[in-house]
């Protein structure tokens, strides 16, 4: 049987080390789950290394918690509770909406190719403010199909 006071014996004596695997395994793991998203790769393999990527930010969620359990309420503790929730999500939605999430990574790409290729500056001229606003109606586009939100419902006919 697990006993949860050996469980949080060991998370608060190897706080460091744990941490100091489990913030660059989120990250990357988390990460490979948005680039094989974005290159459309197989779903058997957006789901597996979302699977990995949630057991990290899973493992760092309840790692947070035995913190919180005994009290101990600083900023590194609600940071790390932000990334692993936050990158929890991102795998979530992989799995869940993964056309929603390519998307988005279409149009973050192709505006990031955009300012690359004009090799322009913010102030260069009034077409990139047209640029970035159209970016914008991209995304929130993405976002309303994403959470379910027709243009009708939105007011833009």
């Amino acid at each position: 049987m697990l006993d949860f006071n050996t469980v949080n014996e060991f998370s608060h004596s190897y706080c460091i080390a744990i941490c100091a695997f489990l913030v660059p395994a989120n990250l990357l793991t988390t990460l490979q789950t948005g680039i094989l998203t974005g290159l459309n790769r197989p779903r058997i393999q957006v789901w597996a290394s979302a699977v990995v990527a949630s057991l990290w930010a899973t493992a760092m969620i309840f790692h947070v918690f035995t913190w919180f359990a005994i009290g101990v309420v600083m900023p590194p503790t609600y940071i790390l509770l932000a990334m692993g929730i936050t990158c929890l999500a991102i795998n979530i939605w992989a799995v869940a909406h993964p056309t929603s999430m390519k998307q988005l990574i279409r149009v973050a790409v192709s505006a990031f190719r955009g300012g690359l290729e004009e090799g322009s500056s913010a102030t260069d001229s009034v077409t990139d403010v047209t640029d970035v606003a159209e970016v914008r109606k991209k995304v929130l586009v993405i976002v309303a199909r994403a959470i379910g939100i027709r243009q009708s419902e939105r007011g833009q006919g």
